[in-house]
């Protein structure tokens, strides 16, 4: 009986060795785990498996260890996965360089051409403007008339207008007051990955993020 005691106690302590030494360096590669993994190894290590306090408390301590350690697989596994998600999309992107896209944006860079674009009025407007204020504050106004709700179509062209190049705030203001959104449709130049997100360069707006883009329109015309 001495004997199997022994044999029993020992297999208990070194079960209870080989799980904090597989912990330890775990713990070690995670600040943020790290203190409640030595406190709970530290609980294991100092106390006598065969007669605790609480009968249920070694089993409970060892649940516990096997629980952190499924969620640091857990989270490594969700980092790696979101890091395979940001290159897919990076490369589904990138593809589309050179394509036409639609953009909602409330800023406008104006550079000689012609801009096109649609207002998506929320109901009928007996009158719509789209009101252009530059970085010297001035407003320029354009009157687009009646149209129903859904996609007002409207066009900017600076030559005509008499706008000098710069950067705009854009603003639509139909006869309900509301404030809709506002779509421009530009050329995709690039896609570049910065601070851990995926940044769209885009013609007449400049760099926008993916969920700025409303559509996909196909390649432009060179």
């Amino acid at each position: 009986m001495v004997a199997t005691t022994s044999t029993t106690h020992s297999q208990f302590t070194t079960a209870g060795t080989s799980v904090a030494d597989k912990v330890a360096p775990q713990a070690a590669t995670n600040e943020n785990r790290d203190m409640f993994t030595k406190l709970l190894v530290a609980q294991i290590q100092n106390q006598d498996p065969l007669s605790p306090q609480d009968p249920t408390t070694y089993v409970n301590q060892l649940s516990q260890l096997s629980q952190t350690e499924a969620l640091q697989n857990l989270s490594q596994m969700s980092t790696a996965n979101a890091s395979i998600l940001q290159s897919m999309q990076t490369l589904a992107m990138g593809s589309q360089v050179g394509s036409e896209v639609t953009v909602a944006t409330n800023t406008l860079k104006l550079e000689g051409g012609s801009v096109r674009g649609t207002i998506q009025l929320n109901g009928a407007s007996s009158a719509t403007s789209l009101v252009l204020t530059g970085q010297d504050g001035q407003q320029h106004t354009i009157e687009l008339g009646a149209h129903g709700a859904g996609s007002q179509s409207f066009t900017i062209d600076p030559d005509a207008l008499g706008l000098p190049p710069g950067t705009y705030a854009i603003q639509a203001k139909p006869s309900d007051g509301t404030a809709p959104q506002i779509e421009v449709a530009a050329r995709l130049n690039s896609v570049r990955v910065a601070n851990g997100g995926v940044v769209l360069q885009v013609a007449n707006i400049g760099e926008v993020s993916p969920s700025s883009i409303t559509g996909f329109n196909g390649k432009t015309e060179s």
